[in-house]
């Protein structure tokens, strides 16, 4: 159902996608027996219309084709690596957190007989090194390797996909390079300012999780309990590292615990790799304390003229607790040009099916535009 201005709110249920019954005139073979036709979309051209069929399902599992190492300072090395068609249109997959990394299911949003997939390990996550660098570690560090990886694989321009953290790394990006963006694909809208910060880390989302909400804090004794991301930064900061490994696993905990609108025990037992949650927790940890190196609270929304032109989809999950829909609302109400699509039977995951099916139709659909 489609309310106002390039708003699509989805069912929380799954009906067969039927568009009609087609009745075929009485015999004595047929009967007037009813057959349903399977709905198509529609992409409209200046010349006539094409129906294709809608997928929405993710593609199936491929390894890249080849990946490499970047050096892009004296002390930090990016991974980095590409899949799907060598000579399809470029899209880059940025990664949540920070300090989440990639993981192989994120190349099957994208089809790969028209993409060039290419995913890599922001600084100091997945397979990038140093591992839960802090150093050199900014927002604006990631924007430079970005544009570094992008003129390392001789890419002239190329489509933007991120989730959560990614979609504050993909907006700011995109303001920065807005002639190097070809399209976005943005979901679980986070534009790291300070209500959302508190939402998550200061006590709002206990109210919806208030048990494990209370693992969270009771790592935290009382008397350092004004400023919980204060507590957390100076434990993942101690120089016993133990002590690190404790606050890691409680932060990373707390956020898996919550990511999915049903509990996912996989993704909650990543809290207890201690290489994950270290590098998950103390980077996230570290842009927040530094409020993510922006000038204002609301530096993303300030800039959303540079971007207006780009052709942009957000996929944005109702019951989002980790990143909730009010950021996703103001970044449409300011720039109500880009498509918003509410799913309405999902958290935070990118891996939530409703969630999944609706960035899948997304790259589908910006196919028509930049092929």
């Amino acid at each position: 159902m489609k309310l106002g201005h390039h708003i699509y709110i989805l069912p929380s249920f799954s009906l067969p996608t039927y568009s009609c019954i087609r009745s075929f005139p009485p015999s004595p073979i047929n009967l007037n027996l009813s057959f349903p036709v399977r709905k198509r979309a529609t992409i409209r051209s200046m010349s006539d219309s094409i129906v294709v069929p809608q997928r929405r399902s993710l593609y199936p599992p491929i390894e890249p084709y080849n990946n490499g190492i970047l050096k892009v300072s004296d002390t930090h090395t990016l991974y980095w690596e590409q899949s799907g068609n060598p000579d399809g249109h470029p899209v880059v997959f940025l990664h949540g957190g920070p300090g989440g990394g990639t993981s192989p299911n994120n190349r099957r949003f994208f089809d790969p007989e028209f993409y060039r997939i290419v995913l890599f390990d922001q600084r100091g996550a997945g397979k990038s090194t140093p591992h839960a660098c802090l150093e050199e570690n900014t927002t604006w560090d990631l924007v430079n390797d970005i544009e570094k990886l992008r003129e390392h694989l001789k890419i002239p321009e190329w489509q933007v996909f991120g989730g959560s953290w990614g979609s504050t790394l993909a907006l700011t990006y995109s303001q920065s390079h807005p002639d190097k963006v070809t399209g976005l694909v943005l979901r679980g809208i986070f534009l790291i300012r300070k209500k959302e910060i508190d939402w998550f880390y200061e006590g709002g989302a206990a109210a919806i999780y208030p048990d494990a909400w209370e693992e969270f804090r009771d790592l935290i004794p009382e008397n350092e309990r004004g400023s919980l991301v204060d507590a957390y930064h100076k434990r993942l900061n101690s120089d016993d590292l133990e002590t690190q490994y404790a606050a890691a696993r409680a932060w990373t905990k707390w956020e898996m615990m919550t990511a999915h609108l049903l509990p996912n025990d996989g993704n909650i037992q990543k809290a207890e790799d201690d290489k994950f949650s270290l590098a998950f927790a103390r980077i996230e940890n570290h842009y927040f304390v530094n409020k993510a190196f922006f000038t204002s609270d609301s530096y993303l929304l300030e800039n959303i003229d540079k971007i207006r032109h780009i052709k942009t989809t957000i996929v944005q999950g109702r019951y989002d607790v980790v990143c909730p829909m009010m950021s996703a609302w103001d970044l449409h109400k300011a720039w109500p040009e880009a498509d918003l699509k509410i799913v309405g039977d999902a958290g935070h995951s990118a891996n939530e099916p409703g969630i999944a099916a609706e960035l899948v139709v997304a790259n589908e659909k910006m196919k028509a535009f930049v092929g």
